[in-house]
């Protein structure tokens, strides 16, 4: 009896160890067949690192292909603090380098993080500084592409065009209106490194950035310098707090000119108030047309045969009434009989 037992034990755990092992086959089955890729997905999160690389924005140009708004190529600064061996002799050269606080760039260079951008200090970097920090040949120190919006006529239809921030993203006018079209997609370089940050011995994968579409407007170049001059030489002689202008095709409605002053430049856009910066006055401040738009109202009536100018008469008593409003006349008592050619020569309100 007591040999049986233990030859039924022997029996179970024998079962078992073989039920176990056939779970390991099939989970092992399982990860190297179905989750592969959900498993090598996370484990190259783990590895990799993105050292970004900004996208060109979509150029704007005119109806007749001028360039408004293109790029120049700038570089940018990005450290991995992981791979900077001595921080305090790197934040001393890049401080001095960028004419900075030494602090200011050591807390960037101790960051616990992947990868840190230096901003603002290291964004938008000219040539002779990019060269000079280039020349250290630090580890962990990069010096990446970004594209700088210009602007080529400076403050030539400034709100009309808008402008963009530091990241490239628009904040005013078409370039935030169309952002989503403008911006491109960033790409990357992509590496590999271990768990201390340290850079694997692997080849480096480059994705391409895609450059932003480009815009054309009905914007007639040309029409819109003479407009910027026209409003340069108001502002000139009768120094008012504001002017505008419109150029308009009447056939299509397209808009070949526009502008307003104040205007600002959208390459130092700080410098100017939230006023000056966010008023397009053209389409933003509204006017009662008043008298001016009196000649519309008739020009129509007579292209349209409803009138004629000088037999169709129109009776002025001073006011009248639409709906719960009480419309009067400039005239006290009104114009009374009068044909429609008088009605334009008395700018008549109640005939217009």
């Amino acid at each position: 009896m007591f040999y049986k037992t233990i030859h039924t034990r022997i029996k179970v755990v024998i079962v078992g160890c073989i039920v176990i092992l056939i779970a390991i086959v099939i989970r092992v089955f399982f990860i190297q067949l179905v989750d592969y890729k959900k498993l090598n997905k996370l484990a190259n999160d783990l590895w990799n690192r993105n050292l970004p690389i900004e996208a060109d924005r979509g150029l704007i140009f005119d109806r007749n292909g001028v360039v408004l708004a293109d790029n120049i190529t700038t570089t940018s600064l990005i450290i991995v603090p992981n791979q900077i061996k001595d921080k305090e002799a790197v934040s001393k050269a890049l401080s001095e380098i960028l004419k900075t606080d030494y602090q200011e760039i050591y807390r960037h260079v101790t960051k616990r993080v992947s990868i840190e951008r230096i901003h603002p200090e290291g964004r938008r970097l000219d040539y002779e500084t990019a060269d000079k920090i280039n020349s250290l040949n630090f580890d962990g120190v990069y010096l990446l592409k970004e594209a700088k919006r210009n602007y080529v006529h400076d403050d030539y239809m400034s709100h009309v065009i808008g402008f963009v921030g530091i990241d490239n993203q628009g904040l005013s006018g078409l370039e935030l209106q169309y952002d989503n079209y403008l911006k491109g997609e960033n790409g990357s370089i992509k590496y590999y490194s271990d768990a201390k940050g340290q850079r694997l011995q692997m080849a480096e994968i480059y994705q391409k950035p895609q450059s932003g579409i480009n815009m054309m407007l009905t914007i007639d170049h040309h029409i819109q310098v003479s407009v910027e001059r026209e409003l340069d030489n108001v502002v000139a002689k009768y120094r008012p707090d504001s002017a505008l202008a419109i150029v308009m095709n009447p056939n299509n409605g397209e808009i070949l000119a526009m502008s307003s002053r104040p205007n600002f430049s959208p390459s130092n856009y700080k410098r100017y108030t939230v006023e000056e910066i966010n008023r397009n006055l053209p389409i933003w401040a509204t006017y009662e047309p008043g008298s001016t738009f009196k000649i519309i109202t008739i020009a129509s009536a007579v292209q349209e045969g409803k009138i004629d100018l000088d037999k169709d008469m129109f009776f002025d008593p001073g006011y009248v009434r639409v709906e719960n409003a009480r419309i009067r006349c400039w005239k006290a008592g009104g114009h009374g009989s009068q044909t429609f050619l008088q009605v334009v020569e008395n700018s008549c309100n109640l005939g217009c």
